[in-house]
């Protein structure tokens, strides 16, 4: 009788406050809201500005396991992700993430090894913000969720673990080559690889990767993740043959015929620099960003005379542009010596191209921008030299057709700058090679490679993607023409639609 009534007790009496928030967080487990999430997404540990900027060393530290659990947990895991459409390469980001919750680590990379093989890249150099994370469900009333640094620790734990992906058909006893080992060459090498071709990949420098390597400083993309996550696609059993340079050595027309190749991928980027053409161009201390940065990533110049590169830094030193390669060229100006450094663009900072984690990180580091602002000249010291840049102010007009409110030059507001040196950075063209050496490929007014929806030229069993197509794009752009590309390779040659998957070292 006793029990009876304490449990009748029991059943009314009312929740503790501990007893209701755990309550409270057993619903959560099961359907979370904007209103149960964390509203910022973890804050990645970075180095300090005034030490970085004097270093070659990685700015962002990546996420610890304590902060990628936590970043995980703010996904909302939609039904109908839109992130996933958001991704050049498709990557089942809900999938991968909903293993981090899980604390399956293993199984995320496999997830995401389906779409890239360069997750420990993407995530350090992507634009998330004007994709993935830019669509992201959360991003409409609170922080996006940080899909790019949790790719990166997943890619970066792969890495150290040795986990290569568990995706690959039998042999089918087909050939392909890739020309150009940047991310366009590689997304389309690792896709035909795993389809089970025989995939051969030709770089025209001594090392490969690209715009990876030459392209961006260490400082964001060390070279030892660009060199483990090539050693990925080197397991996958792609071969890569350095110092060739196709259209010299040999054409796209004797790999079809006598070098015994089903199809080609030109992968070759834009690297051909641009110039305003304004007077003074031809002076010394005038260089496209591609010479500065080739100089200082691929040829090691900051450690120069230990190195057979120099640079002559200036002290002053203006960069034309604001794109990511701008913000690049500025900030390695920096670690070289330069005492001021400034960015000079026509526009404002709200229409600068640049990512706005660049744009944050030259701020710290003590970059200064002069908005509105043209070049009509560079100055001449008397010796052959910069001595400063003629440059008028602008004011902001009518959108043009990229969007954006065209630049309009103020009457009377011109002034000089004083500079000893000028980086441009302001576009590429297309490199020239292939169009010259290739009988039937057409190019465009611009000499960029045309090619149809699936990335075939006019010459059957020929592809291209990436800037050689676009012009200058983002590497996550390029790495998704490279599998647009591979898509129509695989098409071509009729491989079939099963795929034999089997472990490769797991």
């Amino acid at each position: 009788m006793n029990d009876s009534i304490s449990s009748s007790d029991n059943e009314k009496k009312p929740l503790t406050k501990a007893e209701k928030i755990a309550a409270r967080k057993a619903k959560r487990k099961f359907k979370k809201t904007i209103k149960t999430i964390a509203p910022e997404k973890a804050k990645m540990p970075e180095q300090e500005p005034k030490i970085r900027a004097r270093n070659f060393d990685e700015v962002s530290l990546g996420y610890t396991e304590i902060l990628s659990n936590f970043e995980a947990d703010r996904c909302l895991m939609c039904k109908k992700p839109l992130c996933i459409s958001g991704c050049p390469v498709s990557i089942n980001i809900p999938g991968f993430i909903q293993k981090i919750v899980e604390k399956d680590y293993r199984e995320a990379y496999n997830i995401i090894s389906e779409s890239t093989m360069l997750p420990a890249v993407c995530g350090r150099v992507c634009p998330q913000e004007d994709q993935c994370e830019g669509i992201c469900t959360t991003n409409k009333k609170l922080e996006a969720v940080g899909i790019g640094r949790l790719e990166r620790w997943i890619g970066d734990m792969a890495i150290q673990e040795g986990w290569q992906t568990a995706h690959k058909s039998a042999p089918n006893g087909l050939k392909v080559a890739i020309i150009g080992s940047g991310p366009a060459g590689l997304a389309c090498a690792a896709d035909m690889a795993k389809a089970g071709c025989e995939v051969i990949i030709y770089e025209a420098l001594h090392v490969t990767g690209g715009v990876l390597r030459y392209g961006i400083p260490e400082f964001r993309l060390p070279n030892s993740i660009v060199d483990a996550e090539i050693g990925k696609l080197e397991a996958l059993g792609v071969k890569i043959e350095c110092n060739v340079l196709v259209g010299r050595l040999f054409t796209i027309e004797q790999m079809r015929t006598e070098m015994g190749f089903d199809a080609v991928f030109i992968g070759t980027g834009a690297g051909y620099p641009r110039f305003m053409e304004i007077p003074g161009e031809s002076l010394n201390g005038v260089l496209s960003a591609n010479e500065l940065l080739t100089r200082c990533n691929l040829m090691k110049a900051g450690d120069f005379p230990n190195e057979n590169t120099p640079i002559h830094m200036g002290k002053k030193v203006a960069v034309i542009g604001s794109g990511n390669t701008a913000m690049d060229a500025m900030r390695v100006s920096l670690r070289l010596g330069a005492e001021d450094v400034y960015c000079v663009y026509r526009r404002t900072e709200e229409e600068s191209p640049a990512r706005l984690e660049e744009i944050h990180h030259a701020h710290e580091e003590g970059v200064q921008f002069r908005w509105l602002t043209n070049p009509l000249e560079i100055l001449d010291d008397g010796n052959g030299s910069v001595r400063g840049m003629l440059c008028i102010e602008n004011e902001l007009g009518e959108p043009d057709e990229s969007g954006r409110r065209r630049p309009v030059a103020i009457k009377g507001s011109e002034f000089e700058m004083e500079v000893d040196m000028v980086v441009y950075a302001i576009g590429v063209n297309a490199n020239p090679i292939m169009g010259q050496t290739t009988v039937g490929l057409d190019l465009n007014q611009w000499g960029f490679i045309k090619v149809d929806d699936e990335l075939q030229t006019s010459l059957p069993g020929v592809f291209a993607g990436g800037d050689i197509v676009t012009g200058a794009a983002t590497v996550i752009l390029a790495m998704g023409a490279g599998r647009t590309a591979a898509a129509g390779m695989i098409k071509f040659l009729g491989i079939a639609n099963e795929e034999v998957e089997k472990e490769v070292n797991a």
